[in-house]
């Protein structure tokens, strides 16, 4: 199933504070998730309504699926030491 991308303004100023060639990584990881599926993706635990973080490196991107409308919802773009 292929996802239509939504960043939140959050996530977006997450997104703007990094170097450009992170950000192309992060944006690059995050299309090729919602294209095929394909990211190193995991369901966050105790955490309602649930979301799931795609793992860039050193960088977690937390969202959420809405699957009524197709979309990936970006919430935020995070450090590793600061996502959970």
């Amino acid at each position: 199933m292929k996802w239509r991308v939504e960043w939140t303004p959050r996530a977006l100023k997450d997104l703007r504070k990094l170097d450009p060639q992170t950000q192309a990584r992060i944006v690059s990881a995050v299309d090729r998730y919602a294209e095929t599926g394909i990211g190193d993706v995991v369901r966050l635990t105790d955490v309602h309504p649930p979301e799931w973080r795609l793992r860039v490196g050193d960088w977690r991107v937390r969202f959420y699926m809405d699957p009524a409308r197709a979309v990936l919802v970006i919430l935020r773009v995070l450090p590793r030491d600061k996502a959970y």
